[in-house]
């Protein structure tokens, strides 16, 4: 008899339930309440290759200086680029989120464009 004392009062404590039937949900019963934390993580935006292609008319300079200027490249690394593409047919000037590959590829097709040259960018999802 103690021990259905003991439980009734605790269980009146936690549910705010006296017992007398006054209809409550749980009538007494020990009620427990889950709250459950979601954990939201944020995805990386996918990334997207910026290439450049070769062609026969644009000089090998020009690309350099391109790759100097949109792609904030050192001009060691900024040659190495343009040989691969020379030699390749095509290399990755740089790897983005897709506004930012986006941006750079027009702004590399304007500015030959502007210089009469036939240079091609493309981006293609990693």
């Amino acid at each position: 008899m103690v021990d259905f004392v003991r439980k009734r009062t605790v269980s009146a404590r936690i549910t705010g339930a006296d017992g007398d039937g006054d209809g409550r949900p749980g009538g007494g019963d020990i009620a427990t309440e889950r709250k459950t934390r979601t954990k939201s993580k944020t995805a990386k935006p996918p990334l997207y290759k910026v290439i450049l292609l070769n062609d026969d008319y644009t000089p090998m300079e020009f690309v350099v200086e391109v790759l100097k200027a949109v792609f904030h490249k050192q001009h060691a690394e900024a040659t190495r680029i343009m040989l691969h593409v020379h030699q390749n047919g095509m290399g990755v000037a740089g790897v983005y989120p897709f506004e930012v590959a986006e941006t750079k590829t027009h702004t590399v097709e304007e500015l030959a464009r502007e210089s009469e040259y036939p240079l091609k960018c493309v981006m293609e999802k990693e």
